[in-house]
């Protein structure tokens, strides 16, 4: 039996797991990381924060599993996607990374838009031109931040550079070349003139792998930064949303996996690739199938927004309670009637990704009056989610996709009030996962397959036990029709106002 070892560099913490080939969860660990935001629409982080956690997040695993260095047979990392972090010429960051839910560089978005023609675009890519794209950040980095530009050597993403951190060996995966718009679909290959959008050459990627593929291994001066033996293999990793779909199940066209993360992921397992310009496209972690999904820039962080600074009173009266600011909001929350009052929330914090695509959009809070309180916005914050869940899965359907099986994961998830909200908004039943570690337990899946550790894609289910079913309430399905015809409306209504906003002068 071997140990593996993954590595998750989420928005809002650093996530470890120790898995052995058996099927079990040997240990885990987190260290918190902050996400930077400076600027409307800014969503920056620091790497040197990542492997500080890193460096700290293994040693733990090691003691805490009882394991030695030498019996971890691999590691795998997974992160944000498509983060854009510039190294220079020593492989050292230049500046904060730019997360994917990063919406500053509006401008640009219109000016790639008159570089090439969006249908063309969207034959080569499978994708729009939208706020999630690298061309355009890297073109606002130019036009701001010159002096940067001029010394990057390197473009790459959060996993891999921690990757190249571990093994001294530069590499780009797949799914963050193909979502960061340089990667063209069909010859599956990077292409030139898809990078040259962003105002850099090839020689700025680094070679493009497969998640499962080794790329190196960890070297001397990283062995002694992190506790990792000298010599121990490293693949190129996976992107978090996808592999917290693989772990939650998601391998036959249907299954449907939300994610209740900082950003709210819905991703739909197909065998072939399903193109929509309203959507993106994903390689599945299993090689030949494919996710055809959608992420709201803003969700789990809207609500950690709502609980830093309109919730202090209450986080005190939580922690005198013995219980999180998020569980003691759900319970006020609980008790209101489905619709939250009348109160409506859009949670575009961050302008909005699929299906919107719209960097513009801001989040927004209409019907309050003074009989409500904030367990009435909170509400609204956990409804507006699960309108947007919603709302992908209309697109879906005009795809001509069918939805089958609903999985529900991510941190999240723990809520259940969050879970039945939208089984009741969805108006389907939603399986949610009793022991989901995330997505570093598929970074550490996805390591041991790549070093011949494990050889079944399918062994993943031996990690991962259900838990309960959540049922839609018919009642509460009815109410939620009408509560999210509002909600689509609510934005329709101000959607031309939101660049007006954007003119006023900036905080």
């Amino acid at each position: 039996m071997s140990l593996l070892l993954g590595l998750d560099i989420g928005t809002t913490s650093t996530i470890g797991i120790v898995i052995n080939t058996d099927g079990g969860v040997v240990t885990a660990a987190s260290r918190p990381s902050q996400l930077i935001s400076k600027h409307a629409n800014w969503a920056e982080e620091d790497p040197a924060q990542w492997w500080s956690n890193v460096s700290a997040i293994v040693p733990e695993l090691l003691t805490t599993a009882g394991a030695t260095a030498d019996q971890i047979a691999a590691v795998g990392v997974t992160g944000m996607v498509p983060t854009v972090i510039l190294l220079d010429e020593e492989n050292e960051p230049l500046r904060h990374s730019i997360q994917q839910n990063d919406a500053r560089a509006i401008d640009e978005i219109e000016a790639m838009k008159q570089a090439i023609e969006p249908d063309e675009y969207f034959a080569r890519t499978g994708g729009s031109i939208n706020q999630q794209l690298v061309a355009p950040k890297l073109r606002w980095l130019e036009r701001h931040e010159p002096d940067h530009m001029a010394r990057a050597k390197t473009v790459l993403g959060s996993y891999d550079y921690v990757t190249a951190r571990l093994t001294g060996t530069l590499s780009v995966e797949q799914n963050w070349a193909l979502e960061a718009g340089f990667l063209d679909l069909d010859a599956g290959r990077l292409d030139d003139g898809l990078i040259g959008l962003g105002g850099i050459t090839p020689d700025h990627l680094p070679a493009l792998r497969a998640s499962h593929d080794v790329v190196g291994a960890v070297t001397g001066e990283a062995a002694v930064e992190t506790g990792l033996a000298e010599g121990t293999p490293v693949v190129a990793g996976c992107a978090d949303h996808i592999a917290s779909a693989f772990v939650a199940g998601a391998s036959r066209d249907g299954d449907l996996v939300v994610k209740y993360g900082g950003a709210g992921d819905i991703m739909l397992s197909t065998s072939r690739a399903v193109t929509d310009p309203r959507m993106f496209i994903d390689y599945h972690i299993v090689p030949g199938l494919f996710f055809t999904n959608g992420c709201m820039a803003a969700s789990g962080s809207v609500l950690n927004w709502i609980a830093a600074h309109l919730a202090k009173a209450e986080a005190e009266e939580a922690r005198a309670a013995g219980q999180t600011v998020h569980a003691y909001l759900d319970d006020q929350a609980e008790a209101l009637p489905p619709g939250a009052g009348g109160v409506v929330l859009l949670p575009y914090f961050l302008g909005e990704k699929t299906p919107l695509h719209d960097p513009f959009a801001r989040g927004t809070l209409v019907g309050l009056g003074l009989h409500h309180g904030l367990p009435h916005v909170w509400r609204a914050a956990l409804e507006s989610v699960a309108f947007g869940f919603r709302h992908h899965t209309e697109v879906f359907a005009d795809m001509g996709l069918e939805v089958g099986r609903v999985l529900a994961c991510d941190g999240g998830a723990a809520s259940d009030l969050w879970v039945q909200i939208t089984a009741d908004v969805l108006d389907r039943p939603i399986q949610r996962l009793l022991s989901h570690p995330g997505s570093s337990l598929g970074a550490a899946f996805v390591a041991g397959m790549g070093v011949g550790a494990l050889d079944d894609w399918a062994a993943i289910n031996a990690y991962v036990e259900p838990d309960r079913v959540f049922e839609p309430d018919a009642a509460n399905v009815a109410v939620y029709r009408d509560a999210y015809s509002l909600y689509r409306e609510t934005y329709d209504r101000l959607r031309t106002l939101y660049p007006e906003l954007g003119k006023l002068p900036p905080a």
